[in-house]
């Protein structure tokens, strides 16, 4: 009969177990996809400087996979009493501090009517 048992364990794998496929010290990096539906009378030159804007920001702490433009579209419901809106989808791949701060920014930019940010995984 046995009167106690010694085990040990090994942290490093208690870790890897935690954090699977993750560099030692961060975190692995998550694919995001944000749907951002801006005001349809903003100008081209205005528009392409927020969408490099937006993108400077998730390059920042990621790294930007698409940026979809899918132009001018009909809104499901009236938003500050406009009917379309430009929708744009970015891609993107980061750590999962970076949508909140990609958020953030976008409910500044008074250009910006609406967003949504998915977890792709």
């Amino acid at each position: 009969m046995q009167k106690g048992v010694a085990f040990s364990i090994n942290t490093s794998s208690l870790i890897e177990w935690v954090r699977p496929n993750s560099p030692k010290g961060r975190f692995r990096m998550r694919k995001y996809e944000t749907l951002v539906v801006l005001r349809p009378d903003l100008e081209e030159e205005s528009r392409v400087a927020l969408i490099e804007k937006f993108k400077e920001i998730i390059a920042a702490e990621g790294e930007v996979t698409n940026v979809d433009e899918w132009g001018t579209k009909k809104l499901a419901y009236e938003i500050e009493k406009l009917r379309e809106g430009y929708y744009i989808i970015f891609e993107y791949n980061a750590e999962t501090t970076l949508p909140k701060e990609f958020e953030r920014n976008l409910k500044i930019s008074e250009d910006v009517l609406r967003f949504m940010t998915v977890n792709k995984e």
